[in-house]
């Protein structure tokens, strides 16, 4: 166990989350690091198991910061601390392979529970991975005729396939089992912040409005059962 790295700007918040941190065993030990620099420095020298960071870590920022680290600490999870309106922040850290967000004010009973789920499943490749595609529609049948309709000679593309992260696949599971977003996040360990973040990222990739419309879609795209 290699601990925790809190990477934040700000002085006041950096030592907050560093004593919070020390009050979660699983946490321990606890580094700080006040820049991008320092946190990779922190990491070449042992890699960290868990690191939390600023959304907006100065130059070069959170989306680089988690691209470096990758290639020095590729099993440290990064959480993103940032506010949940912060949807164009997150939603690059999570596509680059954060594994989800927690407030900058986040207490200790919230960041044990973050820390149990993230030391409890293994880090997960960066970037959506493949979990499913929506099948093509059934080719209708030819008619009648003595000979087949030739092909065109310029066919139409099919549908793109649909791709959901394991995360928003799991958030999509709760949701067609009627789970509110807080459920859903005690069942994985997530703030429910984090939970309506995912939620809006698989909307966005179904094309869906609501939950209902969502959770059709997946049914029938064989997303999930």
């Amino acid at each position: 166990m290699a601990g925790v790295v809190v990477c934040h700007g700000s002085t006041v918040v950096r030592e907050r989350l560093v004593v919070t941190s020390i009050g979660v065993p699983t946490l321990s030990p606890v580094r700080a690091a006040a820049s991008v620099d320092e946190l990779l420095a922190h990491a070449r020298r042992i890699p960290p198991t868990i690191v939390l960071l600023d959304a907006h870590i100065p130059a070069p920022g959170a989306n680089e910061a988690i691209r470096r680290l990758r290639a020095v600490a590729p099993s440290a999870a990064v959480v993103l601390l940032a506010a949940a309106d912060d949807t164009a922040a997150l939603d690059r850290a999570l596509a680059l392979g954060a594994r989800g967000f927690l407030a900058p004010d986040v207490g200790r009973p919230e960041l044990s529970a973050v820390a149990a789920h993230v030391l409890a499943s293994p880090v997960l490749p960066s970037g959506p991975r493949p979990v499913s595609e929506v099948p093509h529609p059934a080719t209708p049948p030819l008619a009648d005729s003595a000979e087949p309709t030739a092909p065109e000679a310029n066919p139409a593309p099919g549908p793109q396939p649909v791709v959901l992260t394991k995360r928003e696949i799991e958030v999509l599971v709760g949701m067609s089992n009627g789970r509110s977003n807080a459920q859903i996040g005690q069942e994985l360990f997530l703030s429910e912040d984090t939970v309506k973040t995912h939620a809006r990222r698989l909307f966005r990739k179904l094309g869906a409005s609501d939950r209902a419309q969502a959770v059709a879609i997946g049914l029938r795209g064989g997303l999930i059962r």
